[in-house]
């Protein structure tokens, strides 16, 4: 699978998705799979006891779920626990949060970042890009 399917996802949005009141429920006592890296978010103070299937967990990511009481599952893990995908939920992280989608696009009125070899003040910064020297697109 292409490194555009396998987008990270970190444990605070994980946390964020199963954490609402009313997801509580629908939640519980479920097996959470994500293809792709889990990641830890340091932002987040407390973790709660999850179980979660992924490709790859940091090391951090990994130690914290386990330390809350949680389990960190491989794919293979994951099939012989829940053969027929019952109790799993599948979840994705953003897949348009790569630097490269900034350049995408290109058109007027995008403010897309154009692909330049050099940076500097006279390359790519001055007309067209701003209303003060001559013409903003």
């Amino acid at each position: 699978m292409s490194r555009i399917n396998r987008p990270p996802m970190s444990i605070s949005r994980i946390v964020s998705k199963v954490s609402t009141p009313s997801a509580q429920k629908a939640y519980k006592d479920k097996t959470i799979a994500v293809v792709g890296t889990v990641t830890d978010d340091n932002r987040l103070l407390t973790v709660p006891e999850l179980h979660i299937a992924a490709l790859r967990f940091t090391a951090t990511a990994r130690a914290r779920i386990e330390k809350a009481g949680g389990e960190c599952l491989t794919f293979d893990q994951l099939a012989l626990r829940h053969p027929t995908g019952s109790n799993v939920v599948l979840l994705r992280g953003p897949k348009n949060a790569r630097e490269a989608v900034k350049h995408f696009g290109f058109g007027p009125h995008k403010h897309k970042k154009p692909y330049v070899e050099s940076k500097g003040r006279k390359f790519e910064r001055a007309r067209g890009r701003r209303r003060s020297k001559g013409f903003k697109v």
